[in-house]
């Protein structure tokens, strides 16, 4: 189990428990579940590098106490608001 710590630097600061075997599309799925935000809204990215969502966090060598910032992505909804629902497996959708 390794923690990684992913910051957006405006405030939210969120610690995340995983394997090094879940892709980095669980981690998002994780951190969405924390933050209540729209996992397609989610971008993660270490210096440059922008991480995929189907490599594993082992592949990219993400270890334990790792630091990734935390980014979202401008979307073009025509309502300001957005609204996550939760399911037993994770998010289900995001309006």
């Amino acid at each position: 189990m390794t923690e990684v710590v992913c910051n957006d630097h405006l405030g939210k600061k969120v610690h995340v428990k995983c394997n090094t075997d879940d892709t980095t599309g669980d981690l998002k799925k994780l951190i969405a579940a924390q933050t209540g935000t729209c996992l397609n809204k989610i971008v993660l990215k270490k210096w440059y590098m922008v991480f995929m969502d189907h490599v594993s966090l082992g592949d990219y060598e993400i270890h334990d106490g790792m630091n990734l910032e935390l980014y979202y992505q401008y979307s073009r909804l025509p309502f300001s608001g957005s609204t996550v629902l939760f399911s037993h497996t994770g998010v289900e959708a995001c309006f």
